[in-house]
Parts: structure tokens; C-alpha cells; sequence
């Protein structure tokens, strides 16, 4: 089977923005894809502006908040230094290869160290080989639920876009996916959701034997993100074993409040991320002085901080205000984990403020 064509980087604009990452095309969308914070016209500008190219410009900061820059996280540095000295150290290596997994609560940003760490790899794989369209060095997929071989296998497949008859045996499909990564120069494997193998069941046990099988074929690291791996059983028996020792485990956990570090630490989180704000009438260092108040609201994990605080400047374009209060951070909804947290650690809030988030 022919490798199939891939797109040259620069045409990763033009792809349309529903494809999942876990195709060739989303992923080099994704990877082409950077936030461009738009310009804050002056108060004579705006008033200068008609109806319709105010409308555009509210619309262009909505778009833009919804989408804001990523911060870099402990974990996502963590991450990506972890991996890129294991890239090195795999290089020439022909067999058992180190591998990195990041595991940790659902909400303490995995997916995104996991798909940081691949695009920063894949940018500077560029920069080096900026003449070579063809080459795609990073491969991204999740492990489905109740995953077998085939299904695993048929993952990576598309991925790249390959197709097989509904009676095509497993070992065909790996053969032509290896050939493929080959062809395209991959070296770094993306693998989510890895909590979804269950090597107490046949079929996870095989499904974990066929990723052993991949990481053996390809010249290429391994990086996985999963909730808790530790406790669902990933590094028991002797396929557990294999596992453990050859990967590095990174805990990703929410942020913590209790010590005056953690609390900087928490605190140039929400800076750095409301520095990236583009509201008219926002006040700088306002999102950090509600530091705590955002750190009990979202029980520290970055998914919910973010959602808040993109939720709140949407919300401050939309109503003309402009500028991020408390009563407009309350207005967002958080997930239900982000709830429960704050009903466990939140100290009580004036009556005024419950009747108005009510």
C-alpha cells in the first residue's frame, strides 16, 4: 500500500476546524493554529466605527477569548522537557525504548500537556526540516473504550487516512500503519486516553499487547495521558510490569492553596492568563486580586479556571461592560467536580452574591 500524500504545513489553515485531532488533517490544523490577540482600538476609533464594523470587532474579541492563548502550566513544562531528553535518548536506539506517561484526575489539563507537548515537537521538527512537506512527526490518537486490537490498530490507521475492507486481519493493518509512520518520519506517539485499556480483561490485555507491539516497530516515543493509571491497573502482572519499567510517570494534579508558594504559584496562573484578556475597561491585577475566590470557585484545576475566566470576558463584550467583575465570573457555569469543591472549601459568600448567582 502507497504512504498516503500529506498536506504541507503551511496549508493547515485551510483545513476546516471540525476535524478531530486524531486525523492528519485536524492535527496539522492544530499545530498551524495560534491565537492572534487583536488590537484594542482607542475610544475615538470606536466611536468611529459603523454599526456593522462594531458588530465585527466584538465578534473578532469573541472569538478570541474563546480560543485564548495557552498557558504554560508546572505540568506541561514538566512534560515536554520529560519528553524531549527521552526523544533524544530514543534516537538511536533499536528496542525498548523509554516512554512517558502523564496521569492524573480528569480536569488537571492531561490532554492538553499531552497535544502541547506534540505540537512544540512537531514546530521545532519543522523549523529544522522546513523544506520536507511530507514529513508528519507526530502521531496523535485515544484508545477507544473496551479497545481491542483491531480497534486500536484501526485507530492509527486513521490517523493517516487509511482505509481497509471490513475483513482486513490486524496484522495487515499494522503492517501498512508502520509502513506509513515510516514513510511520513514519526517519532513521537501520542496515545490518550490510556485509562481506557483494562488489562484485567482478555481483550484489554491484548489490546495493551498490540500498543507493546507498535512501540516496538516504530522508531518513535511513546507518550500517553490517562486518569489514574495507577489505580486502574496499567503496571500489574507481568504486562504491567513491562510497562512500569519503561515509563516515566508524571502526576497531574489540580493547583493547591496551602502554602504561601502555592498560592503565588496559583496566583501568576491567573495573571498570566488575564494578561491575555483584550476587554476595553478591564482593569489589570483585578482577576489576580480574586486569586482565592477563582481558586475555591474552580477547585484548582486549569480546565475549569480557564472555562471561567474565557466564559466571563465573553460574557463582558456581550453586555457593553467590558471589564471582568466577581458578579460575572459567578455567571459561568462550572462542571460539576468544580461545584462540589467549592461547597467543600469556599468560605460563605455575602447573601447579596448567592441571590444574584441564583
Amino acid at each position: 500500500m502507497n504512504p498516503p500524500s500529506l498536506p504541507a504545513p503551511d496549508t493547515a489553515a485551510e483545513v476546516p476546524p471540525d476535524n478531530p485531532l486524531t486525523t492528519k488533517e485536524g492535527w496539522r490544523h492544530f499545530v498551524g493554529h495560534e491565537p492572534v490577540p487583536p488590537g484594542l482600538l482607542t475610544a475615538a476609533e470606536q466611536a468611529a466605527l459603523s454599526p456593522r464594523e462594531r458588530m465585527r470587532e466584538d465578534e473578532q474579541r469573541r472569538e478570541y477569548h474563546a480560543d485564548l492563548p495557552m498557558v504554560n502550566t508546572p505540568v506541561i513544562r514538566k512534560m515536554t522537557a520529560t519528553s524531549r531528553l527521552l526523544i533524544q535518548l530514543n534516537r538511536n536506539q533499536i528496542s525498548a525504548r523509554r516512554g512517558v506517561i502523564l496521569s492524573g484526575a480528569s480536569g488537571t489539563g492531561k490532554t492538553t500537556a499531552l497535544t502541547q507537548l506534540g505540537r512544540a515537537h512537531e514546530l521545532a521538527v519543522r523549523k529544522r526540516h522546513p523544506r520536507d512537506a511530507n514529513r508528519l512527526p507526530v502521531l496523535y490518537v485515544t484508545v477507544p473504550p473496551a479497545a481491542t486490537p483491531k480497534m486500536l490498530a484501526m485507530e492509527f490507521a486513521r490517523f493517516f487516512g487509511l482505509t481497509f475492507p471490513s475483513r482486513a486481519n490486524v496484522t495487515d493493518i499494522v503492517d501498512a500503519v508502520c509502513a506509513t509512520a515510516a514513510h511520513v518520519r514519526v517519532d513521537l506517539v501520542l496515545v490518550d486516553e490510556i485509562h481506557n485499556l483494562t488489562l484485567a480483561t482478555r481483550s484489554g490485555a491484548e489490546a495493551s499487547d498490540q500498543l507493546k507491539y507498535f512501540a516496538e516497530r516504530l522508531p518513535a516515543t511513546f507518550a500517553y495521558a490517562g486518569i489514574d493509571v495507577e489505580s486502574k491497573g496499567l503496571f500489574r502482572g507481568t504486562r504491567g510490569g513491562q510497562i512500569a519499567g519503561r515509563f516515566v510517570v508524571i502526576p497531574a494534579a489540580a493547583f493547591s492553596h496551602a502554602t504561601a508558594e502555592d498560592r503565588d504559584a496559583w496566583r501568576a496562573l491567573v495573571g498570566t492568563l488575564e494578561s491575555t484578556l483584550r476587554l476595553h475597561h478591564h482593569t489589570p491585577g483585578t482577576l489576580a486580586g480574586l486569586s482565592e475566590y477563582l481558586f475555591h470557585r474552580t477547585g484548582g484545576m486549569i480546565g475549569s479556571l480557564s472555562q471561567v475566566v474565557r466564559g466571563a470576558a465573553v460574557l463582558a463584550i456581550e453586555d457593553g461592560s467590558e471589564r471582568i467583575t466577581d458578579d460575572l465570573l459567578e455567571a459561568v457555569p462550572v462542571d460539576y467536580a468544580a461545584e462540589q469543591s467549592e461547597k467543600r472549601t469556599a468560605p460563605a459568600r455575602p447573601a447579596r452574591k448567592r441571590r444574584r448567582a441564583a
